[in-house]
């Protein structure tokens, strides 16, 4: 099969039947074999009812129902792993992703090799309080990745090899680093494909200001976990090693300064009257408890399965 297209959908009834005869005509006009499996996030209108019906009139159309709303990303995990087409392509369904966007990414993932194209929407018709955090949130994900071609992490319209999709895994709002996950995986050929942008014809967007705050502690811990999951001693331990060392000098400061003042008979007041002892004993507490912190992790990190999982591209 040459292209298998994932649409995750919460309360998109009325798209869909557009939707799918777009991406049905697409699909006859270039002669590829394909499947569309759509699904359904838990949606509170008749979505699936038009999804059995669409599928009555198309066997290849495919459904997945959750029983609630969960999320894009538990949605596009599920598609992954049901996807049978050398290339899949995900794409959103309120129809401000085109459709005759797919044989341009289709050429880019067969013939120029890439792992992962991203969309770039540079012309959008959204509002400026969407269009000004997306920028930032963007200019962020760059930096902090290192993926500096990519400049819309989040667009929903990306093309990747089968292969990548089986070996990364979406969980929780990380759907919006799929790059990040794929590079992280190994899988650095990440390209970008300006493509239109249309304005939402049915329904109302999903969109909310909570997802940058959630988006930026997603993007810590994915940092976080690609660059530390299998050595957290040499963050934790560095860091708790450190700050116990100043606490244990700014301590030996202190005491000596009041060894010295009594050794010649001077007058100081008592150890425990100075701040500084207690930035110190601070530090040294901190310090241990960071250092413990990075142990336990270590000894969690050697009992877990996943510690010796590692992409083999080619063997012989």
């Amino acid at each position: 099969m040459d292209i298998s297209v994932i649409v995750p959908l919460y309360n998109e009834a009325e798209s869909l039947p557009e939707l799918a005869s777009w991406i049905e005509r697409v699909m006859k006009e270039n002669s590829y074999s394909y499947e569309i499996i759509f699904i359904n996030d838990g949606s509170s209108d008749n979505s699936w009812e038009v999804i059995e019906e669409l599928s009555g009139k198309n066997p290849n159309i495919h459904g997945i129902k959750f029983r609630r709303n969960y999320g894009k990303s538990p949605a596009l995990y599920c598609g992954f792993e049901r996807a049978k087409g050398d290339v899949v392509i995900t794409m959103d369904a309120d129809l401000q992703d085109s459709p005759d966007e797919i044989p341009a990414l289709y050429k880019m993932i067969t013939e120029e090799e890439y792992d992962l194209v991203s969309g770039y929407k540079k012309k959008r018709y959204d509002p400026l309080s969407k269009t000004i955090p997306t920028k930032l949130f963007n200019a962020t994900a760059r930096k902090v990745s290192g993926i500096k071609n990519l400049h819309d992490f989040n667009c929903g319209l990306k093309a990747y090899r089968n292969e990548v999709v089986k070996n990364i895994e979406v969980y929780g709002d990380m759907h919006r680093y799929i790059p990040y996950l794929a590079k992280n995986a190994g899988y650095d050929r990440i390209g970008e494909l300006v493509v239109h942008h249309q304005a939402r014809k049915y329904g109302k967007s999903k969109f909310g200001i909570s997802r940058f705050f959630h988006g930026y502690l997603d993007l810590m811990s994915l940092w976080f976990l690609s660059r530390f999951s299998y050595r957290p001693m040499h963050i934790f331990g560095l860091w708790g090693t450190l700050m116990f060392f100043f606490g244990f000098i700014a301590a030996i400061i202190v005491g000596g300064m009041k060894l010295y003042a009594l050794a010649n008979g001077e007058t100081s007041r008592l150890v425990t009257d100075s701040p500084y002892f207690y930035i110190s004993l601070t530090l040294m507490i901190l310090g241990t408890q960071l250092f413990l912190t990075g142990f336990i992790a270590e000894l969690i990190s050697r009992t877990s399965q996943e510690r010796n999982r590692y992409n083999i591209s080619k063997e012989f």
